[in-house]
């Protein structure tokens, strides 16, 4: 199946057919899952929200308003894609196994605000999605270019592909304003964690460069079908304004400085190809002890390292 778009009818008539009851019924999910002969795929973290209030928390922390367009990564049997549907968005919905895609065309075949596509998320443009599916592009009349199209982003992230997914995100061209996901409750840790703390690690660095975190509270495992054995948060992140500027040893410095964390920076950073004294000027230049861990340095001092290391290489 490839992505398609889909024939308008109103979402209020849609609730007519019995096959748009409310999608967080476990009821409904465990109906749809029989009716396309699918079983949920534990390797693909296929756990389905089942919870009116939670759905509600996530679109509450999205702030929806009518005709946002909103980007759902992992969009399952589409309880979380109703509810953003029910709140006046546009939705473009990744789906990456061939059932539940299948499922969902069936489901929102009629719904001219909802595109379902096939396909892995990881593997995707999330911006030429947006811009191809979200509103009709405005033309810039001195340039007659197409504007990019800002929007939402909304998942309830595969415990498995968290890390990346995220990155993808953080690291993409997609004009974004906002993101409320849910993911494990260590991931979350990890996200807001401090230096020194045993959760601080490259990811925290990687999105704390790029990202304000805000964690908005616990999901229980008893609300999806079936329930994983993690409990899971919801957490919401806005992209910072401006960056400060990196050398481009940022992502290997970060990698080298967490790749054996007992390690002082002096032994770690050896991973980077640099002599023993380009290592000892370049943390003498950044104002670090030689005998620091990687997991004791602050976003803001893995900066300034970068620049440092790149002024001692080029």
């Amino acid at each position: 199946m490839r992505e398609g778009t889909f024939a308008p009818r109103s979402l209020a008539r849609e609730r007519q057919d019995a096959r748009l009851q409310p999608l967080y019924s476990p009821a409904v999910i465990r109906e749809l899952l029989e009716r396309h002969g699918l079983r949920p795929n534990k390797a693909l973290g296929q756990n389905f929200l089942a919870d009116r209030n939670i759905l509600g928390r996530i679109v509450a922390a999205s702030e929806i308003a009518p005709g946002d367009v909103v980007l759902e990564i992992g969009a399952g049997l589409g309880s979380l894609t109703q509810a953003l549907l029910e709140a006046g968005a546009r939705v473009i919905a990744i789906e990456k196994d061939n059932g539940l895609a299948k499922a969902l065309a069936e489901l929102f075949s009629s719904c001219d605000n909802a595109i379902i596509v096939h396909g892995d998320a990881l593997r995707l443009d999330w911006a030429e999605l947006v811009n191809a599916h979200g509103p009709l592009l405005l033309q810039d009349t001195a340039t007659a270019l197409p504007r990019t199209i800002p929007c939402k982003v909304v998942a309830n992230l595969p415990y498995y592909i968290t890390s990346p997914l995220l990155m993808h995100l953080l690291e993409g061209d997609l004009d974004w304003e906002r993101a409320v996901v849910m993911v494990q409750r260590e991931v979350a840790q990890r996200l807001v964690a401090a230096p020194g703390t045993k959760e601080y690690g490259a990811l925290t660095v990687g999105v704390q460069y790029r990202a304000r975190i805000e964690r908005l509270g616990p999901v229980p495992p008893t609300v999806f079908v079936p329930p994983p054995a993690v409990a899971s948060e919801i957490v919401r992140l806005k992209p910072k304004p401006e960056l400060p500027v990196v050398g481009k040893s940022f992502p290997s410095l970060v990698k080298a400085a967490f790749g054996q964390r007992r390690k002082t920076l002096r032994n770690a950073l050896r991973q980077l190809s640099l002599a023993p004294a380009q290592i000892e000027e370049a943390l003498t230049r950044a104002g670090i002890s030689a005998e620091r861990r990687g997991e004791t340095l602050s976003v803001e001092e893995f900066v300034i390292l970068s620049k440092a290391i790149d002024e001692l290489v080029v």
